[in-house]
């Protein structure tokens, strides 16, 4: 995982409710054992026509969709069953977050674990948001994590709710096992103070 830094971005809407992990990422591709070439397959159903050919109309096939960084959601945002492919392959075609009112759970866990931050904002900053990309498609959006803000188009901060472990993990780039990794001398000396015959962690 690469640090999560700050950054501006233009913003994919798609504004439906209640988009589950089955419409991310159908389940036929869940045999995939690599992220790589998961974006293909992102919004597969909604994507491509039965012939498997791009809907010119659908947003990720749109032109000015190349570069955006940020899909603002509608409300209960990755419902359905747990699948780390719907942040794979969120994050293989160029997101780094999402925005919605609000996340299933499970989702909201799988995406911290793969540098994909769910920024949770209120119903009216939602929809200022709408209004404003409605109006002005280039509209930008400014993320700050150590923060914890979302600066919208015309300058206002919302904040945003995220826990202190997530928020360190992203931030330095590491999952669990890299945070565990990292404080493996603290780790040793604490057994050796207990157990001075026993070096857990010498291999």
């Amino acid at each position: 995982m690469k640090p999560f830094t700050n950054f501006s971005s233009r913003m994919v809407v798609l504004p439906v409710n209640n988009i589950d992990t089955d419409q991310i990422i159908p389940a036929r591709f869940l045999k995939i054992t690599t992220k790589e070439g998961l974006d293909k397959h992102l919004f597969q159903d909604w994507r491509y026509d039965e012939s498997g050919q791009p809907k010119p109309d659908f947003v990720l096939n749109l032109p000015r969709a190349r570069g955006c960084e940020i899909l603002l959601a509608g409300d209960n945002f990755g419902c359905g069953s747990s699948r780390e492919h719907a942040p794979w392959a969120l994050t293989q075609f160029g997101f780094r977050a999402v925005i919605s009112t609000s996340f299933a759970d499970i989702f909201r866990g799988n995406s911290l674990k793969n540098s994909l931050l769910p920024i949770t904002i209120p119903a009216e900053a939602h929809a200022e948001l709408l209004a404003a990309v409605a109006k002005d498609p280039e509209a930008q959006v400014a993320v700050d994590l150590p923060a914890q803000k979302l600066t919208l188009p015309n300058g206002r901060a919302v904040e945003f709710p995220i826990d202190e472990f997530s928020k360190h993990c992203l931030i330095e780039g590491v999952d669990e096992l890299g945070y565990i990794l990292k404080r493996e001398a603290a780790i040793r000396e604490f057994e050796m103070r207990h157990d001075p015959g026993i070096d857990t962690l010498a291999g």
